[in-house]
């Protein structure tokens, strides 16, 4: 099995058993800067600090691939209505300074099987760094 990383006890890996797959990874992050006018004068620019890094990603479940989407959906949902932070690890490295919040998610629901379950589904997350409280 190749496991290609993890955000909390969700693991994204390859083997022949089981395929769960990430796409589209964004990480974005931001300065955050006050702007003092002075009369006849140009403007003062200070930086007053960063704004917490955001991580997007998809991932992609198949119950075709050997996945249970519906298993991966439900606590992608607790998660974020606890505002659980969780670990990200892409590859053999550690995203981010500390932990992430999942913000939002997104399902799209692709595939069904003939009584109605969800067989495919790509969820898109978006996630909020969660820095280490000092």
């Amino acid at each position: 099995m190749a496991q290609v990383g993890a955000l909390g006890d969700i693991v994204f890996q390859v083997s022949a058993d089981a395929i769960k797959t990430i796409n589209n990874v964004v990480w974005s992050g931001s300065a955050r800067y006050a702007e003092h006018k002075r009369h006849l004068g140009n403007t003062v620019v200070e930086f007053t600090g960063s704004e917490a890094d955001t991580l997007s990603l998809d991932m992609v479940l198949s119950l075709y691939l050997g996945v249970d989407p519906m298993e991966d959906i439900q606590k992608i949902k607790a998660y974020e209505r606890a505002g659980t932070a969780l670990p990200l690890v892409l590859g053999e490295r550690s995203i981010g300074s500390y932990k992430w919040v999942i913000k939002s998610h997104k399902v799209q629901m692709e595939t069904f099987d003939g009584h109605g379950n969800v067989t495919g589904a790509t969820v898109s997350v978006e996630l909020l760094e969660y820095a280490k409280s000092r």
